[in-house]
């Protein structure tokens, strides 16, 4: 780390930001109204989950496979059908292969009726055998659609598996499907113009985050058994948040992101892009990671024992950024009762901070993303600001290829790439300087809790007059940290609410360790109901 970066502090807001920060308040309240007597309180009816199996964790499925006491065909069966039922109310399913899958799932009952090997030799060298999982539309799939929600990409099939999934199927784990995403995976609502939205189960007025947006839903709607996501601004962690599921972003570097597209060209992404686990239970993330993890699984030491009354408590209830809107105090008073639980069961005291560069979280954020190849390459066949400028208008009419805020995001990427001027170097050395300060906080037994997102799952294309509110997650992502979003019940709309658990690098057991810990002294993930009067 630069010697300088010591001794930073960060510049006080100007006038004009201080001026936009009230209006952002004011708009936020003005819209809150609008768009609750738009969409109203009702959704659409979720069919409950009726086949107990669904709401067993990952683990206990495939030990219940290795034991014949359910087939693997039985549990794929039920997964399509549970598909079947709740895809079309929240359109979250994008391509499927079932039957593929069928086959794959009566080898793996073949494997076990044949006594071949063991049940310790299947526990051991296939743990997932014959348990269904989902992972979402940008990460290769041999065969199935990879289209990053892009319509220029909506005829494109990955030609092989991601490392990810080849790893979970070398396990004996039966990928089924891939699910919806955002447009080139770069917003916090799941849409695109070739799929369309995808509605939150809780209620299907609000939106379910992204880029994993689709995966969280099968998730918490009990489609698969497990799935995986990618993150690189908070893309697992907020929809996992908004759907009541665990969700988790390793350590940088400590998963392969070969296989997702776009295609990482300069390695500095990997620094910031992570491919996860996503679940219903806390249960899961541990043995998932150590599978997907490979050869840096034994980096991480992810059986080492982790004793909860040792950990230091560290937590901050937000970062005040005068463009992200207030946490609502509902989610205060949930990070509150993680605090006390703390206290009270484990003799914890915990300590709030107020870590002040975490004002700075969007330009840390802009600046540790910005490359040389801008967005508009990604999802326009000739960008240019003209062009850029024609497909908005365009999309106002409903004749674009590309989604609002696509190209909005396009229109805002215009600024040439210049690693050497000051303002780059400025908050790359506040990047570096965050790092080291939560780095040493943290220690080898520190925890930080800090929100998800500072409010529940908004309405849908709410985020449009909420652009910055994901930048709690997307941090995290520039300075590398494990990070695990744990679900704490709902809240008085019936939406779900929680916070994220970050440890220090490589320690990402600490993350699972006090997620299975809050699991059960909050409840965990909640099943969606059919009633929608709330």
């Amino acid at each position: 780390m630069d010697t300088n970066v010591k001794e930073m502090k960060p510049r006080p807001f100007s006038l004009k930001m201080r001026i936009l920060s009230a209006l952002r308040s004011i708009l936020d309240a003005m819209t809150r109204i609008l768009f609750k007597l738009y969409y109203g309180t009702k959704g659409k009816g979720i069919p409950p989950i009726k086949d107990s199996i669904l709401k067993q964790p990952a683990i206990e499925v495939a030990r219940k496979i290795r034991m014949r006491e359910v087939s693997s065909v039985e549990v794929l069966n039920i997964c399509i059908q549970r598909i079947k039922e709740t895809d079309p109310v929240t359109n979250y399913f994008t391509d499927d292969r079932f039957e593929l899958a069928l086959k794959e799932a009566k080898d793996a009952d073949d494997l076990v009726k044949s006594g071949s090997m063991s049940i310790a030799d299947l526990e051991r060298e296939k743990p997932f055998l014959g348990v269904p999982f989902t992972t979402k539309d940008s990460i290769g799939v041999e065969g199935l659609h990879m289209t990053a929600g892009i319509t220029s990409r909506k005829d494109c099939i990955a030609e092989k598996d991601a490392d990810v999934i080849k790893l979970l199927k070398d396990t004996g784990a039966i990928i089924i499907g891939v699910t919806n995403v955002p447009e080139m995976c770069m917003w916090y609502e799941t849409y695109n113009c070739i799929y369309g939205r995808t509605l939150n189960p809780y209620n299907t007025t609000r939106m379910v985050g992204g880029s994993s947006g689709g995966e969280a839903v099968i998730q918490t709607l009990g489609g698969s058994i497990f799935g995986i996501g990618s993150d690189i601004g908070g893309s697992i962690r907020m929809p996992a948040y908004f759907n009541g599921i665990f969700g988790h972003k390793p350590t940088r570097r400590a998963v392969s992101n070969k296989g997702q597209y776009p295609e990482i060209k300069n390695d500095d992404i990997n620094l910031y892009l992570c491919i996860g686990p996503m679940t219903r239970f806390a249960a899961d993330l541990k043995p998932i990671q150590k599978i997907i993890s490979g050869d840096y699984a034994k980096t991480l030491d992810l059986d080492k024992p982790v004793d909860i009354g040792k950990l230091k408590v560290y937590y901050q209830f937000s970062n005040e950024a005068p463009l992200i809107s207030d946490v609502d105090p509902e989610i205060r008073r949930a990070l509150l009762k993680v605090v006390e639980h703390f206290k009270v069961k484990h003799n914890i005291v915990s300590e709030e901070k107020k870590i002040e560069w975490l004002k700075r979280s969007q330009a840390i954020w802009f600046t540790t993303m910005k490359s040389e190849t801008p967005f508009a390459s990604y999802i326009m066949k000739n960008p240019s600001m003209t062009s850029n400028i024609i497909e908005i208008f365009k999309n106002l009419f409903g004749f674009s290829g590309n989604t609002l805020i696509g190209l909005f995001v396009a229109l805002t990427d215009q600024e040439k790439f210049d690693p050497k001027s000051k303002k780059y170097k400025y908050f790359m050395e506040a990047r570096d300087y965050l790092e080291e300060e939560i780095k040493k906080m943290l220690g080898d037994d520190g925890i930080f809790l800090y929100p998800t997102h500072p409010t529940a799952a908004p309405y849908h294309n709410q985020p449009l007059v909420r652009p910055m509110n994901y930048h709690y997650t997307a941090i995290i992502n520039s300075l590398g940290f494990p990070s695990t979003t744990v679900p704490l019940g709902l809240n008085s709309e019936g939406l779900p609410i929680g916070l994220q658990v970050i440890a220090n690098f490589n320690n990402d057991r600490l993350c699972f360790a006090v997620a299975e810990e809050l699991e059960k002294a909050f409840g965990g993930w909640v099943e969606p109901q059919s009633d929608k009067r709330r």
